[in-house]
C-alpha cells in the first residue's frame, strides 16, 4: 500500500466518475466443476470483461477469512489491521444513530431460550419487524438505566436491534455476550483488559435484568450481544483523495461503514433497479459511488448454489444500466467469498474487473475466478484498488521529477 501520506500528496480533484461495484460474498468454489460465477448466464458481466483489466484480489491478506467490516475497509483505500471498526458501530451508523466518543455499541439478536439458558434458535424464529419493534419499546421503558449507565435499544430488520450503552469511561475490550451457536448456553461478556471489568459487569447487570423481564415474549425471550465497540478515529475519504463520495446499499451495516469514512449515504429502494436509478439520479452531485449488492451473499451463506446463481443473474441484467451513464473508471469486485459450499466467508480471493478508457484489455473472456487470474492485474490486495480507481480516473499527479 502506497504510505497514506504520499497517496494523500498526490490526489487531484476533478470531475472523472469513480463507481465501484460491489456484490457481496462474490468468490465461489466449484461445485461438479464449477463455481457459482462459471454456472450463471451472465453475458453483459462477461462482454464487461473482455473491454477490461481483470484480475483477483485478497480482502486482506493470504488466508485470512475477513469479516465484512475489514473487507469493505481495505475495498475503500484503509488498512483494516490499522483501522479496525467494530460490528456495533457500523450498524449503530447504518441505522442512522448519532454516536459520541463515550458511546459504547452493540449489535444484538433477539433469541429463544429455555428454562436452563440454552439456546434453542439464535434468531428466535426470525420475528417479524413489527414485533422486533414492539419488543424493543418494551425493553426501553423496562430498563432504561444500568448501574448510572444510560441504555438504549433501536430496532433493526427482524429479529436484530442495536444498543448503545452511555455513559462515562465505558471500553469496549469485551468479548461477545453471544456463543454464536444453538445447543449452547447463554452467556455474559467478559473484559479483555482490566480497565473493561466494570463495563462488563454493567453489560452483565443488563443482561440478567432483561433475561427475567422478556420471560412472557417466546420465543424472543433473551438477547444475544456481539461486536462491542466505539467509535474510532478515521480520516474521511475526502480527506485522504479529495473525493466527494456517496453510498447506495439497503443493509445498514454498509450504510454505517459508509459513512463512517465520510460517504453521503444516498436515500434507495430495495431492488437493484431502484438502487442504479438512485446513481442514475444522482450521479451529477458526487464523483465516487459505492453500490452494494447483498443477495449473493444470504445465497452463499444458506448454502444454496442455486440461489446464488440466480442473483448472479439478476445482477448481470444491471450492469448496461450503470453503462449507460458512462462512468469514467467501473470497477465490479467482492468484499470477500462466500462459497455456497462452505456456507460461509472465506478466504479465498475474489475476481475484479476495472474499466476505463486509459487500460489494456488483458484477453479475459468471462468474468470468473479462473478467467480472472489470468488477467493484467494478477493477484494483489484489495487496499490497492483505490489508487487504480484514482488513476485510471486521472486523480493522481505524477511522483517524483
Amino acid at each position: 500500500m502506497i504510505p497514506e501520506e504520499i497517496l494523500r500528496s498526490l490526489v487531484l480533484q476533478n470531475d472523472s466518475k469513480l463507481v465501484m461495484v460491489v456484490i457481496d460474498g462474490l468468490g465461489g468454489l466449484p461445485v461438479r466443476g464449477k463455481t457459482e460465477l462459471e454456472t450463471a448466464k451472465i453475458p453483459n458481466l462477461d462482454r464487461l470483461a473482455s473491454k477490461s483489466i481483470c484480475g483477483l484480489i485478497d480482502p486482506i491478506s493470504y488466508g485470512i477469512t475477513p469479516g465484512s467490516g475489514p473487507s469493505h475497509l481495505a475495498l475503500f483505500g484503509y488498512d483494516p489491521f490499522q483501522y479496525e471498526i467494530g460490528r456495533g458501530v457500523m450498524e449503530a451508523l447504518g441505522i442512522g444513530l448519532t454516536l459520541t466518543k463515550d458511546d459504547l455499541t452493540a449489535r444484538g439478536n433477539f433469541a429463544t431460550i429455555d428454562e436452563n439458558g440454552v439456546i434453542l434458535d439464535r434468531r428466535a424464529g426470525r420475528i417479524p419487524t413489527e414485533k422486533n419493534e414492539e419488543i424493543c419499546q418494551f425493553l426501553q421503558n423496562e430498563v432504561r438505566e444500568v448501574d448510572g449507565v444510560r441504555v438504549s435499544i433501536y430496532p433493526g430488520k427482524e429479529h436484530r436491534f442495536v444498543i448503545v450503552f452511555q455513559g462515562e469511561g465505558l471500553r469496549d475490550e469485551l468479548t461477545d455476550a453471544d456463543p454464536q451457536k444453538d445447543g449452547l448456553r447463554v452467556k455474559g461478556t467478559d473484559s479483555l483488559t482490566p480497565e473493561a471489568q466494570r463495563t462488563a459487569d454493567i453489560v452483565n447487570n443488563y443482561l440478567k435484568k432483561v433475561r427475567e423481564v422478556l420471560k412472557a415474549f417466546h420465543p424472543a425471550n433473551m438477547v444475544l450481544l456481539r461486536g462491542f465497540s466505539k467509535v474510532p478515529d478515521i480520516p474521511s475519504m475526502s480527506e485522504r483523495f479529495k473525493l466527494r463520495p456517496a453510498a447506495i446499499a439497503t443493509y445498514p451495516m454498509y450504510l454505517g461503514l459508509a459513512r463512517l469514512v465520510g460517504m453521503e449515504v444516498l436515500k434507495t429502494g430495495e431492488t437493484l433497479k431502484d438502487e442504479v436509478e438512485t446513481l442514475k439520479s444522482h450521479f451529477d452531485q458526487y464523483d465516487f459511488f459505492y453500490l452494494h449488492f447483498k443477495r449473493t451473499d444470504s445465497a452463499g451463506e444458506d448454502g444454496d448454489f442455486k440461489k446464488k446463481v440466480r442473483a448472479l443473474e439478476e445482477i448481470d441484467q444491471i450492469i448496461p444500466l450503470i453503462l449507460r451513464l458512462r462512468p469514467d473508471v467501473l470497477v465490479v469486485t467482492g468484499d470477500h467469498s462466500t462459497p455456497a459450499l462452505l456456507r460461509s466467508h472465506s478466504w479465498h480471493p475474489n475476481p475484479i474487473l476495472l474499466y476505463s478508457k486509459y487500460i489494456r484489455p488483458d484477453g479475459v473472456r468471462r468474468f470468473t475466478e479462473r478467467q480472472c487470474q489470468k488477467g493484467e492485474l494478477g493477484r494483489f490486495p484489495a487496499m490497492e484498488i483505490l489508487p487504480l480507481m484514482l488513476a485510471n480516473g486521472l486523480k493522481l499527479k505524477k511522483f517524483g521529477a
